[in-house]
């Protein structure tokens, strides 16, 4: 089973050697990979030239192990509230991803709201985005890719905590990478200042206090939804420390800050 890209030419360039220059300039901006096993990561997933620089320089500090859970959010509404692509290839310019069976297989096993399903992935460009750069920094990365739409928190922890138990019963390592934009078509100082209300919680692993944060202000953040999972399950694989690694908003690169979305790149180990 087969994914094609669905935002190669657009969000990124369809070229195999100018999307690896392209890549390779935004990891190049990171400052070295730290020490530590990374646990989970969030970058954002916007086109190359607004985003690209978050993501890269974050993803090049991280240790992600070979094996990445991806979790994303659902943009379009098709699929299940968490719809897991089991197997098969993800096709990026150039290569392909391999889906790790045994880690699908294991989530879908481990609770009947992860639902194997590839209906949500089809048009859905969060997850597609980041892969040219988990590729980059490792060919023979494995994924299991996620896209989540639940809305209720509850939910959102329970299957947390039910991904934590199979990565821990897995017996080897695996990585969380949870791809979310911020605020969404605002200013760039009232961006700043929204996002920042998200991001102490989340640095700080309180998934809760994130999720309510956003809520309870208004806070386009996307992926929401799934970083309330990934900090769950990083809570319970050990996480103790959080932090910003990176924070721009697309006037950087459109010169426009009346109208902004908001990137920012954590690191959690």
């Amino acid at each position: 089973m087969l994914r094609q890209p669905c935002v190669a030419g657009r969000f990124y360039d369809s070229d195999p050697d100018k999307l690896n220059a392209v890549v390779d300039g935004c990891l190049a901006l990171g400052e070295g990979q730290r020490e530590k096993p990374t646990i989970l990561a969030m970058v954002p997933h916007a086109g190359y030239v607004f985003s690209g620089g978050v993501c890269g320089k974050t993803l090049a500090q991280a240790d992600l192990a070979p094996t990445v859970l991806l979790l994303g959010p659902n943009h379009t509404g098709f699929g299940s509230p968490f719809s897991l692509w089991p197997e098969g290839s993800w096709a990026i310019p150039g290569t392909e991803v391999a889906v790790d069976a045994e880690l699908t297989s294991a989530l879908i096993e481990a609770t009947p709201a992860i639902t194997g399903d590839t209906m949500a992935h089809v048009r859905e460009h969060s997850l597609e985005v980041v892969l040219p750069f988990l590729a980059r920094l490792n060919p023979s990365v494995t994924i299991a890719p996620m896209a989540i739409s639940a809305s209720v928190y509850e939910d959102l922890e329970e299957v947390g905590k039910s991904i934590a138990a199979v990565i821990k019963a897995l017996g080897r390592p695996v990585s969380i990478v949870v791809s979310s934009d911020m605020s969404h078509y605002i200013s760039g100082d009232e961006a700043k200042r929204l996002d920042s209300l998200a991001l102490e919680p989340a640095v700080n692993l309180d998934p809760k206090g994130m999720f309510n944060a956003v809520r309870s202000h208004e806070i386009t953040m996307c992926g929401v939804r799934p970083m309330a999972v990934g900090l769950t399950a990083a809570l319970e694989l050990g996480a103790s420390h959080g932090e910003l690694v990176a924070y721009a908003n697309s006037g950087d690169a459109s010169g426009d800050y009346e109208q902004v979305v908001g990137y920012a790149g954590v690191l959690v180990e």
